[in-house]
């Protein structure tokens, strides 16, 4: 069963913007404020790579270099949903984005290993 939607995604031309959602199922059977989330990314032949990362109640945050200032990761608890909202957005954006819980409330991370529930991701295209 699903437990992280992600939604948001699309096409945008380079230098827009795009706000991504990962929604907690009500099947879930977990609590999202419970675990550290992040959001990660694959483009089309390369590896899954750390974009964001978020403590259980926001107050701490990462980004990888390549998103920092352009990127900016929320959650709202009380709506079970993480944001990813990101701005200026490149060509080199462009990849699948999916989020995922830490595997544990104690793990604050951004290496995949570290994550162990991922939603099924949205494509976004950022074209030039």
């Amino acid at each position: 069963q699903v437990q992280l939607v992600e939604s948001g995604g699309g096409l945008v031309q380079a230098g827009g913007s795009l706000r991504l959602s990962c929604t907690l199922s009500e099947v879930s059977g977990w609590s999202i404020s419970d675990y550290p989330m992040g959001w990660f990314r694959q483009a089309p032949g390369k590896d899954r790579e750390f974009v964001a990362r978020i403590s259980q109640f926001g107050g701490d945050t990462a980004y990888a270099d390549s998103v920092k200032g352009r990127f900016t990761i929320t959650r709202d608890n009380a709506k079970k949903i993480v944001y990813l909202e990101m701005n200026r957005l490149k060509p080199e954006d462009t990849a699948d984005y999916y989020c995922a819980r830490s595997r544990s409330t104690t793990v604050f991370s951004g290496i995949s290993r570290n994550y162990n529930v991922w939603g099924q991701g949205t494509q976004v295209t950022v074209s030039s």
